[in-house]
């Protein structure tokens, strides 16, 4: 279990952490699942394995890929990591594709650390936060600073968990008119790295304020969003039950399939289903729902972000949703491989580039635009900028490869990549109230 963030809290804190979680542990233990209990160990042939597709260097090459139905979880320059199920490998040879399966990217295997040695302990679910100690930590920061952070209730996933946004800055309780941020979290199940992420901001922005003179003057000039968990459900299901289950949609039944589950960021309504960017098989890791905006949690994010349109603009200047793994700086467009597209111009495009690259030069990792790796449709960063004109960046958090844990790292990581994307927070921030001043341009930043 990971402690450092909670050995923090007062003992008064603590206590409210325990009853709330106790609470909450409790709620959950009687909710139903689809495939049964939440307690229920999924079996091996439940859980998908990760595959290294040798001979796939090209975007085009990746994106045909991509649309026989799996998932592509990293990128090499001449090959790519993919989650498949057995079935879906032995097609894939069956096609001439070259498959190998990486024994260290699944659950309870041994994997490399960054000198290439092996960690003697694997990564378990217990290192990571689970949906109910999130729910404790996040009631137990709000109770500790009333006025820096303000938590509501967005909306419910499919099964009936809250979904939670949290306010953050110097009068939380009190909507302000400030440019705002958006962060949101855990869209993919299996990503747990980045519900640590949600964690590590709400605490850094918290007890950095009055202490630190750039979060104060954000805390200070800025609305702060954070979404912990965009998928609850699915955090549950890979969590759980005691061993990770290398799941990542929502856990949405498919009318007329046995299959479970829909890829919340393929289900966004702008561009959905039209570029061979997401899967139309609901048994796919891409599958893109049978309409835009069919998956709950994918309703929530959008009326939230659209509630925050005041006066007819929309409040919400920038966002970067968090996602692992491939460590990546990624923007808009996902549909088109052109640089510039309808709505999308070069001005802006230079935008994107510039502060992208400026975060990734912080943290470390490669900044691209999205269709650079493969064509996605429907998707979070797409639908941001297209319909709502928001700057929406996606960060594929550690580690690099499959080899060094895939989604799965161990948890002494967790303080170390969490911080590693403090800078690029900030720079974010502090650029959210005119991103056309980053490329000399500030005369088109509208008042």
């Amino acid at each position: 279990m990971r402690t450092p963030l909670r050995g923090r809290f007062t003992a008064t804190a603590a206590a409210v952490l325990s009853l709330a979680l106790a609470l909450t542990l409790g709620a959950q233990a009687g909710a139903a699942s689809p495939n049964g209990a939440n307690g229920a160990r999924a079996s091996a042939e439940e859980i998908p394995g990760t595959y290294e597709v040798r001979g796939v260097s090209s975007a085009a090459q990746r994106s045909v890929l991509a649309a026989h139905d799996v998932s592509i979880d990293a990128v090499d320059d001449h090959s790519v990591t993919i989650t498949a199920d057995k079935a879906q490998a032995k097609r894939l040879r069956s096609m001439g594709y070259l498959l190998e399966e990486i024994p260290g990217a699944v659950p309870g295997a041994l994997a490399r650390d960054d000198s290439g040695g092996d960690f003697s302990v694997a990564s378990t679910p217990s290192q990571y936060t689970s949906h109910a100690q999130m729910t404790a930590t996040v009631n137990s920061l709000v109770s500790q600073y009333p006025n820096l952070m303000h938590r509501q209730v967005i909306g419910r996933s499919h099964q009936g968990r809250d979904i939670i946004a949290v306010r953050m800055s110097n009068n939380a309780r009190v909507d302000q008119n400030r440019p705002e941020v958006l962060f949101s979290h855990n869209m993919h199940a299996r990503e747990h790295l980045t519900t640590e992420m949600a964690l590590y901001l709400m605490n850094e922005f918290a007890t950095g304020y009055g202490r630190d003179s750039r979060i104060t003057n954000m805390m200070n000039t800025r609305e702060i969003w954070i979404i912990p968990s965009l998928n609850p459900d699915g955090k549950v299901w890979d969590q759980d039950s005691g061993t990770f289950r290398n799941w990542r949609k929502n856990r949405q039944p498919n009318s007329g399939s046995t299959a479970i589950g829909t890829d919340i960021n393929r289900n966004f309504a702008y561009r959905w289903g039209c570029c061979g960017g997401s899967s139309s098989n609901p048994a796919s890791d891409t599958y893109r729902g049978p309409s835009a905006e069919s998956a709950p949690e994918t309703r929530v994010l959008t009326n939230f972000v659209r509630s925050r349109v005041i006066g007819g603009r929309q409040q919400i200047t920038a966002h970067i949703d968090f996602h692992t793994y491939s460590e990546l700086v990624l923007w808009p467009f996902g549909y088109t491989y052109n640089d510039t597209a309808p709505g999308l111009n070069q001005d802006q495009h230079n935008v994107f580039s510039t502060v992208g690259r400026q975060m990734a030069a912080s943290n470390g990792y490669r900044p691209q635009q999205s269709s650079d790796l493969y064509i996605t449709d429907g998707s979070i960063n797409d639908w941001m900028w297209g319909d709502q004109g928001i700057w929406s960046y996606t960060f594929e958090m550690y580690p690099r490869t499959a080899s060094q844990g895939g989604f799965y790292p161990p948890g002494s990581v967790i303080d170390r990549e969490t911080a590693r994307n403090r800078e690029a927070v900030l720079i974010l921030l502090e650029n959210a109230d005119c991103m056309y001043r980053s490329i000399g341009k500030p005369q088109l930043c509208t008042t």
